[in-house]
């Protein structure tokens, strides 16, 4: 395989990743990657790409756990050090901040791992022929 038809096989990662973040098909990123919450659709309804290849499995939900854990830390300590505030209301706030920030990282995410494996030709997603 020479150089330039393997620039031409290749996926550009980036633009990929963006379209999983904004749960859209990898590849044309005008369909919807999802049905549902977190269910990946088996093909795209726009471009027929084939999505269920993908295994994303418990990724997302270590990277949401990552990231939430990382930005709701310091916050936390932050904003108890600075107003101490009463325990329930502490509690109540970042509770409510940590689930609703979960539930909104978890389908992009979801995206993003899909679309990685999609730009990668990880996991069944193959090359043309």
């Amino acid at each position: 395989m020479t150089e330039t038809s393997r620039k031409t096989e290749d996926r550009p990662t980036l633009p990929a990743v963006w379209k999983g973040w904004r749960r859209r098909c990898p590849n044309c990123g005008s369909g919807p990657l999802l049905r549902g919450y977190l269910k990946v659709r088996d093909t795209c309804p726009v471009c027929r790409e084939e999505l269920y290849h993908h295994r994303a499995d418990d990724g997302p939900a270590y990277l949401t756990i990552l990231l939430v854990g990382h930005l709701m830390a310091p916050l936390l300590h932050l904003v108890f050090v600075t107003w101490r505030p009463e325990p329930l209301i502490l509690f109540t706030i970042f509770a409510v901040g940590c689930i609703g920030l979960s539930l909104y990282l978890l389908p992009r995410l979801k995206g993003v791992i899909v679309a990685i494996q999609w730009s990668r030709y990880m996991h069944g997603f193959s090359r043309p022929a």
